[in-house]
């Protein structure tokens, strides 16, 4: 069953379409193929029109598809052996991060991501990808581990916003996002993060903290979401559109202001609709900056990522 966002109007109606004639193929003896076929031809060139014209809104909807793949889809398809590891070693396992080892591109690495979850039951799970302090403590473990036996880190961002509850905060959500970011920073191996989602707030920062920071061609990456802003500015989140449009949250935005390094870009219609490629697209851009990266020695790396993170807005016009 596809979901179609509101803009996608014009093609869940052709989609509608395809769907007639194949049920009215199944009961007739006409061959409906090749109308099914300039259907499904127009359909794509409609899905081209929208999405290349996307605005900022729209990107956060896509961003937040329900369908898009999540960091369970791209470790399954991308890492080989992969060993998941759980736990802070001091309060419990949080499983709105995903943490383990694997081979990747032939080589071992260690990855972080975020999850989501796919249903109710697993986003109840994964407590829909919003991390407690027990994630970033568990994240600052492994990134320990990683560092420990010189593994490159790989991370995968896809969070509204680390968990605002009132645990949370009791166990020390703040202190574990930075100990989680500064960790990031202080790593001697090379790192590479991608936000294949959406990057919301400190919670998705406390993983992208990297030499090299990669983001889906209809992600989002800011510092609040566009409903958080519109309450804030206007005290009205139904204003999460005007919001959007000003914040600079769309990956095209962020590669001009020197905030990410890469825009990868996604299938036709967005990486929902053909998630295999999509992935492999993230894996192959993924691939190529830790081969650029090999060749720095570990003092360069951390020197170079903290250099990467103080230039941001040191060049902007006003």
């Amino acid at each position: 069953m596809r979901t179609f966002l509101d803009f996608e109007k014009p093609v869940a109606d052709v989609f509608g379409k395809i769907e007639e004639l194949r049920s009215a193929g199944d009961s007739s003896t006409v061959d409906t193929r090749d109308e099914i076929q300039k259907l499904k031809d127009k359909a794509e060139k409609a899905l081209g029109e929208i999405y290349s014209k996307l605005t900022p809104w729209q990107k956060t909807e896509v961003a937040r598809h329900p369908d898009r793949p999540h960091t369970s889809h791209y470790i399954a398809r991308l890492l080989e052996d992969f060993t998941p590891l759980a736990g802070d070693r001091a309060f419990a396992e949080d499983a709105a991060i995903i943490a383990g080892v694997g081979r990747f591109d032939g080589k071992s690495v260690a990855v972080l991501g975020h999850e989501r979850g796919v249903d109710t039951e697993s986003r109840l799970k994964h407590n829909f990808g919003m991390a407690r302090p027990e994630g970033y403590r568990k994240a600052k473990r492994i990134m320990q581990m990683a560092e420990r036996f010189n593994m490159p880190v790989v991370t995968l961002i896809d969070t509204a916003g680390a968990y605002p509850g009132i645990g949370a905060e009791e166990r020390g959500q703040a202190e574990a996002i930075a100990r989680s970011t500064e960790q990031a920073l202080m790593l001697t191996v090379p790192s590479v993060a991608v936000v294949i989602g959406e990057g919301g707030s400190g919670g998705a920062l406390a993983l992208a903290a990297s030499n090299r920071v990669l983001m889906l061609e209809h992600a989002i990456y800011s510092v609040i979401s566009p409903e958080g802003a519109a309450s804030i500015l206007w005290r009205d989140a139904a204003r999460a559109q005007d919001a959007a449009a000003n914040m600079k949250i769309t990956a095209q935005d962020l590669l001009k202001l020197g905030v990410i390094d890469e825009v990868i870009e996604e299938p036709t219609g967005g990486a929902h609709r053909d998630r295999a490629a999509a992935i492999d697209s993230v894996g192959e851009a993924i691939a190529r900056s830790l081969r650029e990266l090999a060749g720095d020695d570990r003092s360069a790396l951390k020197a170079m990522r903290a250099q990467r993170f103080l230039n941001i807005g040191r060049t902007l016009e006003v």
